[in-house]
């Protein structure tokens, strides 16, 4: 039997698909159903963690590992687009923290997905093949390390392109380029197009019809690639306004537009779309947000209050089992019975 569990190498695999698909309570229910026994959640909880836990130990000795020069192998075939995905989720705590006392937290999520790319046209856009996940509840540079490792074994070495895609969040460019991740790093068209709807209102009002036009002027030069135009008209409506006052909120007009010019200044070389399009690459993050909801599906909830070493072997388990790869299937044909738990 594992050593992890008093369970069987099949059983272990049962409640470990469980673990990660389903909250504890109804993978019990599952789990009598098919088995006819009487388990109940807490049991299936301790069950869980502890078999994830082999999995997260076995991932983060690949980091400690890569550290010292001892690389994944990588995919036979090397992909001609390899774009990496980064964001966060929502998971909430039993402790509370920070000044307002808050339980959640953030999860970081990455998604390596392999392109086809596209040939520039409508008609034959690039197309995702295979996507890995990663996630983890620690902090930046453990989560590129993660992330790194990740991409190796894709690949990252041997692609012909390889993007970064995700949203401004200031995290994921040092994160990026410290890990050297990167051929191009885009920032997510439509997390953009948000931006210049938030400013346009900002501008000319909430509810304003003037706003809307706005808008739609400004995603038009976004579309085209022309960020210095953005910018220029941007600071025309901050000019006008005038600047932030000591006074004005996160939702003030005057901070709006301030913070979004400084987000399309500091962007601009992330936003060469027209180019981006030419070359058949994606130019928006929807994997990688698809990938989020995949994993707050399973740890994010009102009722669901982790402790976050608990919730990290769920991510674990759930990175290992949504990964398109196979690797769920393989990593339980070929694991020892008996692992080495501590």
């Amino acid at each position: 039997m594992p050593a992890e569990v008093s369970l069987t190498p099949h059983a272990a695999r049962r409640v470990a698909r469980e673990g990660a698909l389903h909250s504890f309570d109804p993978a019990a229910s599952a789990l009598n159903e098919d088995w006819g026994t009487r388990l109940d959640g807490k049991q299936i909880q301790r069950w869980s963690e502890a078999l994830g836990w082999t999995v997260q130990r076995a991932r983060d000795a690949e980091a400690c590992a890569y550290e010292r020069g001892q690389r994944p192998t990588p995919v036979p075939n090397a992909p001609a687009l390899l774009v990496i995905g980064m964001d966060g989720g929502r998971v909430q705590t039993r402790e509370k923290q920070g000044e307002n006392g808050s339980r959640w937290r953030e999860d970081k999520v990455g998604a390596i997905t392999s392109y086809l790319p596209g040939d520039g046209t409508k008609a034959h856009p690039p197309q995702p093949l295979v996507t890995t996940y990663v996630a983890t509840m620690g902090k930046t540079e453990p989560f590129g390390k993660l992330l790194r490792v990740e991409a190796e074994r894709r690949g990252l070495r041997q692609a012909e392109t390889v993007l970064v895609m995700g949203d401004g969040g200031n995290w994921i460019d040092p994160l990026s380029t410290r890990e050297r991740l990167h051929d191009q790093r885009i920032v997510d068209y439509y997390h953009a197009a948000e931006h210049l709807y938030d400013a346009a209102r900002a501008a000319r009002g909430k509810e304003a019809p003037e706003a809307l036009a706005l808008a739609l002027e400004l995603k038009d030069h976004l579309w085209e690639g022309r960020i210095d135009t953005i910018v220029a008209i941007l600071k025309t409506h901050a000019a006008r306004l005038g600047p932030p006052q000591a006074a004005d909120g996160p939702e003030h007009p005057r901070r709006v537009l301030a913070n979004n010019v400084g987000y399309f200044q500091t962007h601009r070389h992330h936003m060469d779309y027209p180019t981006y399009r030419r070359k058949g690459w994606p130019i928006g993050s929807g994997v990688t947000e698809s990938a989020v909801k995949l994993f707050n599906k399973r740890v994010k909830g009102t009722e669901q209050f982790w402790s976050v070493p608990g919730v990290e072997t769920i991510l674990a388990l759930r990175g290992l089992w949504l990964s398109q790869d196979g690797r769920w299937q393989t990593y339980w044909n070929t694991r020892p019975a008996y692992s080495k738990a501590a």
